[in-house]
């Protein structure tokens, strides 16, 4: 922040002093109120991690962008939109710690970099660089547009695919490790070769921090050739240190947690020699000049998402302590509803709290009997419609052999995850503490519930 120059005139032809240390003035709850007075009065808005929120005030800037382009596109796009992007990809540079921002590319979305990396590997099996067999490893949880991008991509092209089933609830990050070392050595079974590691940082559903890590420490001594580390959940959830992490690729989307208008996401590619091989997978002009490069401009469209990050930055920098202030409380308010709601119900949490990021999965009493995915679809409708509750639940059946938590009537099959982000309140966690305590008293299972 610049220092303050005093507006009082010079004493005497004395300089006015100026303040080295200004005194910081962060939002106030009236103003944070205004910044999301646009979200639809009454609903308990319990989901920040499916679509993120965006403040007033970047919107703001976004329509600012979107004009600058309508009033005069020739100018915009030919002395505007380039150094502006460049300057968007410095931001994350800096925030996630990459050695150089060519390193940084700006993508609509974790899908989309997903179909970059996943197209990569794709080409090389296709062009005969990795053998048919060799395989890809991914958790069972990895987004469901992941898995697509493998079967569109990889296996199509001769890859085999290994999927790791992680444990849930899970207890610590060595239940993780161990699962995914048995992945790797199937990976390497009968002389194969694992070609890509694709890890989760933050899973979705169920929702746990991974220690990726460790798990790209334990590729590489495994010898598997690239890592791509599928964080859509991270910015503004945990913290980013791409290169502590040691990961190849490195996606995340900025619309989740840090307060971008959707979408828009980065990709970080370390700087290798299979760098100048990636592409987007839409062709435009500027193919062949870099990924990054290729994905400032994919053809006439919005980029306004991607030119605001500047200025998001600035917002999260009205909060104490910044970005990472906003994290650690949503974190913590978080794990605290999580433990409120679980006491409530006499249930559990899925991950220990150092294994939640600003999400947590709460156990529903076995009563309601949520035991397949459509259950847990009529259930979420349900709080929807008449609690205004939003808020997703996931369903985890006990496979053969498994024990699983249980509460005084059965076993536990049923989650929701919740989210905090600055604009939650304690009353949006009471309704629906209070929602699902209703629905056991009058009975309400999934077979009662009107779809």
């Amino acid at each position: 922040m610049a220092a303050l120059e005093d507006p009082r005139p010079a004493v005497n032809g004395a300089a006015p002093h100026v303040s080295k240390k200004p005194k910081l003035s962060f939002i106030t709850e009236s103003e944070l109120r205004d910044e999301f007075a646009h979200h639809q009065p009454g609903i308990a808005r319990l989901n920040n991690g499916s679509f993120g929120s965006c403040p007033s005030s970047i919107i703001a800037a976004q329509r600012r962008w979107q004009f600058r382009f309508l009033r005069q596109p020739d100018d915009f796009f030919f002395n505007q939109l380039q150094p502006q992007i460049i300057q968007s990809r410095a931001v994350i540079k800096d925030l996630i710690n990459a050695d150089h921002v060519d390193e940084v590319a700006i993508v609509d979305n974790a899908t989309t970099a997903a179909a970059i990396v996943l197209q990569h590997v794709g080409w090389a099996f296709a062009e005969g660089r990795f053998q048919k067999g060799d395989a890809v490893v991914m958790l069972h949880c990895a987004f469901q547009a992941v898995k697509k991008s493998i079967e569109a991509y990889v296996t199509r092209a001769g890859g085999s695919v290994i999927v790791v089933n992680l444990p849930f609830p899970v207890n610590s990050n060595e239940e993780i490790i161990a699962e995914f070392r048995k992945g790797l050595a199937r990976g390497k079974a009968n002389g194969k070769k694992v070609r890509l590691a694709i890890i989760d940082h933050i899973t979705s559903m169920p929702c746990v921090v991974i220690p990726a890590r460790e798990l790209v420490r334990i590729c590489r001594e495994e010898g598997v050739e690239r890592v791509f580390v599928d964080a859509a959940h991270a910015i503004g959830n945990i913290h980013v240190d791409v290169k502590d992490i040691g990961a190849d690729f490195y996606v995340s989307n900025l619309h989740k947690w840090f307060f971008c208008p959707p979408s828009v996401a980065f990709l970080y590619c370390r700087k290798s020699p299979v760098s100048p091989d990636l592409h987007h997978p839409v062709v435009s002009h500027e193919y062949g000049n870099g990924l990054a490069i290729e994905s400032a401009w994919i053809g006439t469209r919005d980029y306004s998402s991607q030119l605001v990050i500047p200025e998001v930055l600035e917002f999260t920098r009205r909060f104490e302590g910044g970005l990472e202030g906003i994290r650690n409380r949503n974190h913590d308010k978080a794990v605290e509803m999580a433990q409120m709601l679980a006491k409530a119900w006499g249930t559990n949490l899925g991950s220990p709290p150092e294994m939640c990021p600003s999400m947590a999965m709460i156990g529903l009493p076995s009563k309601l009997g949520v035991l397949t995915d459509d259950d847990a679809l009529k259930l979420r409708s349900h709080l929807r419609d008449h609690f205004l509750v939003e808020v997703p639940i996931h369903c985890e059946v006990p496979r053969d052999g498994e024990t699983r938590a249980m509460d005084a009537d059965g076993c536990i099959t049923g989650y929701v995850r919740i989210s905090h982000q600055v604009y939650n309140t304690l009353d949006e966690y009471i309704r629906l503490r209070d929602a699902i305590i209703q629905l056991t008293q009058n009975g309400v299972t999934w077979k009662t519930i009107q779809s």
